[in-house]
C-alpha cells in the first residue's frame, strides 16, 4: 500500500510535474542562427531582417531578434541627425519573421524560385521610435492556415525601452 500524499508533499509533486512539462516544451522548441535562417529566406544584406530565431513552435508561433545598429543603410538618410529605424523595415521584419514559421510549418526548404509574398497588414501602430543599440523583438502566431495561405498576428517590441512598442501585422 502506497501512503497518500497530502499537503506539502502533493504541492512539491506538482511544482515538478509542471517544472518538467515547462522543460519538455522548452526542448521540443525550434531555434535558428543566422546561417539556418538564410537558408529558409531568399532576402540577403541588406534587406536581410531577422538575425535570429529564439523560439519556433511549428504551427503555432515564432519569437525572433533584429539587433538594430548605427550601420544599418536606412540611418544615412532617416535621419542623419536622428537616426530612426523606419516602421515600413519593422514591418517587413515581422513578415520575414512569419514567413519562417509557414516555411518551417510546411516542411519547405524553398529555393531560389520560390517567391513569399507579403500580401496585406491591418492595425499597424508605432509608439515609440526604435533607433540604434535597441534589439528589436519580433513575435508572430498563426491565426489560419488555409491552402498555403496563412495569416498570422505579429508584434514587435523593444527591451530598451521602459514602455514597450508594439506593432501588429
Amino acid at each position: 500500500i502506497m501512503p497518500s500524499l497530502v499537503g506539502s508533499e502533493m504541492c512539491i509533486r506538482d511544482r515538478i510535474n509542471t517544472t518538467f512539462n515547462r522543460l519538455r516544451e522548452y526542448s521540443s522548441m525550434i531555434t535558428m542562427d543566422i546561417h539556418q535562417i538564410l537558408k529558409r529566406l531568399p532576402h540577403r544584406y541588406p534587406f536581410l531582417l531577422v538575425d535570429r530565431v529564439l523560439e519556433l513552435e511549428t504551427d503555432k508561433r515564432i519569437k525572433a531578434i533584429k539587433n538594430i545598429t548605427f550601420n544599418e543603410p536606412c540611418f544615412t538618410g532617416h535621419f542623419p541627425h536622428r537616426p530612426v529605424f523606419p516602421g515600413v523595415l519593422i514591418l517587413e521584419a515581422l513578415a520575414q519573421t512569419s514567413a519562417l514559421l509557414s516555411f518551417v510549418s510546411a516542411g519547405e526548404e524553398p529555393d531560389e524560385k520560390t517567391v513569399y509574398y507579403f500580401v496585406g497588414i491591418d492595425n499597424a501602430r508605432f509608439k515609440r521610435p526604435t533607433g540604434p543599440g535597441d534589439q528589436l523583438v519580433l513575435e508572430a502566431e498563426v491565426e489560419r492556415h488555409k491552402a498555403g495561405i496563412y495569416r498570422f498576428k505579429a508584434v514587435s517590441y523593444t527591451h530598451l525601452r521602459a514602455h514597450e512598442t508594439r506593432h501588429d501585422l
